[in-house]
């Protein structure tokens, strides 16, 4: 039977945790220290807050609009509130581009380096470029781009007592957005 010293079990657990941290979207939970990764909230008056919610990579715009409306309506309850209304909300969008150049065909020193073959035709040598000649490196085509969004909404609610008012769209029931949004969103595990 071989054993593994705890300590390496122990690294190989926190490595698998870390990976697959980075493949789910954000957790319904407080933001941390970096402000990336989930809500929270600033008291303005007795009845008015300004709450966030905010998603890594992979967590979708409806993940972080229903994240910011249930935080919204826990504040609500929280407080002795029944319904919450909007006073302005966004949703912005951060889009970043990463490029990482194909490490086979890469050169450092000459961006225009590339593999090329040549074959032999009638008694000639020819040369064969499968990249044609804007297909090598340091002309693009040989560059992987991710396009990376992360999504961050945002609002200020002003809370009131008693039925939400019937004309208006950006009232909502505190407790039936907690009924309907909460079963829906991921809780930290």
């Amino acid at each position: 039977m071989t054993r593994f010293p705890a300590k390496s079990v122990m690294i190989a657990a926190a490595a698998a945790l870390t990976l697959g941290a980075c493949a789910t979207a954000t957790p319904y939970q407080p933001a941390g220290p970096s402000g990336y990764g989930g809500y929270a909230e600033q008291r303005l008056e007795a009845n008015r807050f300004r709450v966030a919610f905010s998603g890594n990579s992979v967590t979708s715009r409806d993940q972080v609009e229903m994240g910011l409306l249930l935080r919204s309506a826990e504040l609500t309850v929280q407080n002795g509130f029944d319904w919450f209304a909007t006073a302005g909300r966004a949703t912005d969008r951060d889009t970043r581009f990463y490029a990482t150049p194909d490490p086979f065909y890469y050169d450092r020193y000459s961006p225009f380096w590339g593999p090329s073959w040549r074959y032999s035709r009638a008694g000639s040598w020819s040369r064969w470029d499968p990249w044609g000649p804007w297909g090598r490196p340091g002309f693009g085509r040989d560059i992987d781009i991710r396009q990376i969004d992360r999504f961050e909404a945002n609002a200020e609610i002003i809370m009131g007592r008693g039925p939400k008012p019937a004309n208006d769209p950006n009232a909502f029931d505190a407790r039936d957005v907690i009924d309907n949004l909460g079963p829906r969103l991921a809780r930290p595990m």
